[in-house]
């Protein structure tokens, strides 16, 4: 019986030297395990999900692309003909060039573009500095009152915006393009946001040197700000240059018309020319999608720094 046991031991203990470990202990678990398992589920779903939405995405805009290369003649045939045709030309782009009216479009879409984000971001920046760093009496209620805009339409101020702008004689000028897009509320929001989160140690400093509020403001505060500068200086842009309904109502010079509004002439007046529509829309569109391209970081470090991001 001594031996059967001794024999039992020596057999326990050359386990344990084999493995490390007795053969009476439980096998360990991963706690990390399940977690992995599911941060890869979860990024598989999102994976699709995205690949879903960009193909939906991508689908119109190559269709409108293959439509702008295809001939007036086959594109008016329908969806059919417009597929298997492969006969690509650019006569619908040099129809559109040709006119000379897209050069016009171009030049007052960015006259009024770069001047009104020029104007909002200055007049944002500073507004959103001031309810963010000053205290005073009803702050709370003036900067709830601002973001409160946002739940207003834009198409609800039209008639107003008009008589007013007829009442100071601004119709059929740029600045009746310019003046009513300026105070931008998402743009005073997404600064306040961000000067909230921006540390006070050099402001501290630099008022302890002398220098007042519109100096920190001036060379400390905007220099610190670049990023979500280059956002809202962006999509401001992006907004401006897609306005159609304010430009429509209060421009009625062909020479003064922006982007949309001479599309819109231009989808009014080729009846079913689609190649040509297609190619004067594609080309609208262009300085946005290489304005993106080019900025497209600098959009989404400016919303993450404001404080937006998900």
């Amino acid at each position: 019986m001594t031996s059967q046991t001794e024999n039992t031991a020596t057999a326990d203990r050359s386990r344990r030297g084999s493995t490390g470990v007795s053969a009476a202990a439980p096998a360990a678990v991963n706690p990390n395990a399940g977690g992995r398992s599911t941060g890869r589920a979860f990024s598989i779903v999102t994976s699709v999900v995205l690949l879903i939405c960009a193909v939906l995405w991508l689908v119109p805009s190559l269709w409108s692309v293959k439509t702008s290369f295809t001939p007036n003649e086959v594109s008016a045939l329908g969806a059919g003909p417009t597929l298997t045709d492969w006969n690509l030309t650019l006569s619908s782009y040099a129809t559109i060039l040709s006119g000379g009216d897209i050069w016009n479009w171009y030049l007052a879409s960015a006259i009024t573009s770069v001047v009104t984000v020029i104007l909002t971001v200055i007049f944002a920046s500073m507004a959103a500095y001031a309810l963010s760093r000053l205290r005073f009496r009803g702050r709370r209620f003036v900067f709830a009152l601002i973001v409160g805009g946002i739940m207003i339409p834009p198409q609800v101020l039209i008639v107003p915006v008009f008589q007013e702008l007829d009442a100071i004689g601004l119709l059929n000028t740029y600045w009746a393009v310019i003046l009513p897009q300026v105070p931008a509320v998402i743009a005073l929001f997404v600064f306040k946001q961000f000067f909230d989160g921006l540390p006070r140690d050099f402001e501290e400093a630099a008022r302890i040197d002398g220098a007042n509020f519109w100096t920190i403001y001036r060379t400390i505060v905007l220099p610190l700000s670049r990023p979500v500068v280059a956002a809202m200086a962006i999509v401001t842009f992006v907004g401006v240059w897609n306005n159609l309904i304010l430009p429509l109502f209060v421009l009625s010079n062909p020479d003064l018309m922006t982007i949309p509004v001479g599309l819109a002439t231009v989808q009014g007046s080729f009846g079913q020319r689609l190649s040509d529509i297609q190619a004067s829309s594609i080309l609208g569109a262009l300085p946005l999608v290489i304005l993106f391209l080019l900025f497209q970081r600098q959009i989404v470090e400016g919303f993450a720094g404001s404080g937006l991001k998900g």
